[in-house]
């Protein structure tokens, strides 16, 4: 048989299928029917992103439209008027397949990286390990993750300035509320005021979402005015992950800090560490520092650890 192209395979599936397919889909089809061997450990994956790839580019060959579950469903633009077009879930997912899923808390590892590519070290806040965990009025408290950001001065004449003033001036303390996604009006209220709430002690907050609606876009630039509370869209490559919308800047608030500390070890350790940091005489400086930083969450540090961690994890690729 002549070698054809992966894009080549997933048109000419498409074409036999003549049907709503997920990429799942067909990537079966293109292994049964023997029109492409793959060389990567997760062929799946590669349909995923060949068939994103095309809606991304534009392509008039290929249409999709969002399914029951918010999974994608593929068709060629020229069976449009013989397709039934109503979102649905594909008899194979109901069946004995199942699109593998990821959970919230992958995503932190790569708010981390993406994070630390801004020069700020993320630390994870485990609501379990609180006081009285079950209270569900404490999950209107904690943040997921607490960002630290330092502002690092290279002259010594800088940072005895910097003494005279204030030291605390160097420090900014972020919160960030993590979601899979936010698709509709009600999730976004929902999922934003939480944020408000756990951040109130916080210089920043920000809610943190894997996939946001385009049709929410007004209507977060309405709260993001109203209240504050940025908005950071999170990719599976960190480092194309997008602030929205910017957080405003507003003062700590000590005795939510305080009542953090009180119910939290992990958040009450963080604190502890970023003062000794602030109090830290200069020879003692780089070792509390690096203290924090074994602290805070692991990142990833390379493209291939980025591609495995996903993978591992099922964090599927943007579809744009």
């Amino acid at each position: 048989m002549q070698k054809i192209t992966i894009q080549e395979a997933i048109l000419r599936s498409l074409g036999n299928l003549k049907k709503l397919c997920t990429s799942y889909e067909v990537y079966e089809h293109i292994v049964k029917k023997k029109y492409y061997v793959f060389n990567g450990k997760t062929p799946e994956s590669t349909i995923s992103a060949q068939c994103g790839d095309f809606i991304r580019n534009n392509d008039t060959r290929i249409k999709r439209i969002k399914g029951d579950g918010g999974l994608y469903l593929y068709y060629l633009t020229k069976h449009e008027q013989k397709i039934d077009n109503t979102p649905k879930l594909s008899s194979s997912l109901e069946g004995s397949h199942k699109e593998k899923n990821y959970y919230e808390e992958d995503l932190h590892e790569l708010l981390s990286t993406y994070l630390n590519s801004k020069n700020i070290l993320a630390k994870t806040i485990s609501h379990k390990k609180s006081k009285n965990s079950k209270d569900k009025n404490q999950k209107w408290i904690h943040p997921d993750v607490v960002g630290v950001e330092f502002l690092d001065l290279a002259s010594s004449t800088c940072k005895t300035f910097m003494n005279v003033l204030q030291k605390s001036d160097t420090l900014k303390l972020t919160s960030y509320e993590i979601k899979k996604e936010i698709k509709t009006d009600s999730e976004l209220k929902e999922y934003y005021f939480q944020a408000v709430s756990n951040s109130s002690w916080a210089n920043y907050g920000y809610l943190v979402a894997f996939e946001v609606g385009d049709n929410l876009k007004n209507e977060m630039e309405r709260l993001n005015q109203s209240f504050g509370i940025g908005v950071i869209e999170l990719n599976p490559n960190p480092y194309e992950s997008k602030i929205l919308f910017q957080a405003k800047l507003k003062n700590l608030d000590f005795k939510t800090i305080d009542k953090l500390c009180n119910i939290n070890e992990e958040y009450g350790n963080l604190i502890e560490i970023v003062e000794k940091l602030l109090t830290a005489k200069n020879k003692y400086y780089k070792t509390t520092k690096q203290e924090l930083v074994e602290y805070c969450d692991r990142y990833l540090t390379s493209d291939t650890e980025i591609k495995d961690f996903c993978e591992k994890n099922n964090i599927p690729s943007k579809e744009v």
